[in-house]
């Protein structure tokens, strides 16, 4: 699959007892520049998938260089390297969940109120039994894998739910040149933009 729109765009993750080799057996979505859709120099694919505890994405990055400062838990980890989810359940654009993962396994999770683009950030929110992990195939890329328990939202996952949500990616170069990925390009160098979310589908 290419970059999403907001138009009618969908993924669609089958209902699996989740073990390490689901992952071959799904189709990736591919991340794009958020502002133009077009090809970035180091790709990045998304795979998601649940079962009946957790719901789970894995991003497969091409990352030649890494670099995040941070250590401790709600750092502002969109300074540098980061991968990033946003989740809208209720699909209204106000409120949603942002998760981030340094390519250090740091986290970064919160609420975000967004009136018509003004955001309050609710770091004060943790989500809990939330498990991630990062490593390095050897190859040039890094996987990071996130594991989300059914309890951190609200509308839990089922045959036939939809969220609203985005993928994203901020890749930096040792000069510090940053490039930006969304798997739903925003049309603007900005992540919160929830009319420009996608649609993923739970099925069975």
């Amino acid at each position: 699959m290419g970059a999403g729109t907001n138009e009618g765009y969908q993924v669609k993750c089958p209902y699996v007892r989740y073990d390490e080799t689901v992952w071959s057996q799904l189709e990736s979505l591919q991340l794009a520049d958020v502002v133009t859709g077009g090809e970035v120099a180091e790709p990045t694919s998304v795979r998601a998938c649940w079962d009946d505890a957790n719901v789970y994405v894995r991003f497969d990055c091409r990352d030649g260089y890494a670099v995040s400062p941070y250590t401790k838990r709600d750092e502002p980890l969109y300074d540098h390297d980061v991968v990033e989810v946003f989740i809208d359940e209720a699909g209204e654009g106000t409120r949603y969940l942002e998760f981030e993962i340094s390519p250090f396994n740091v986290l970064f999770d919160a609420i975000i109120d967004n009136n018509n683009g003004e955001l309050t950030i609710g770091l004060e929110w943790d989500a809990e039994g939330w498990q991630t992990s990062v490593r390095e195939d050897g190859e040039g890329n890094r996987i990071y894998e996130l594991a989300f328990p059914h309890g951190t939202f609200t509308r839990k996952p089922a045959e036939g739910v939809q969220w609203r949500v985005n993928f994203y990616r901020i890749d930096e170069e040792p000069g510090g040149k940053r490039h930006y990925q969304a798997w739903s390009p925003t049309g603007i160098e900005r992540f919160h933009v929830p009319a420009r979310f996608g649609t993923l589908t739970f099925v069975k």
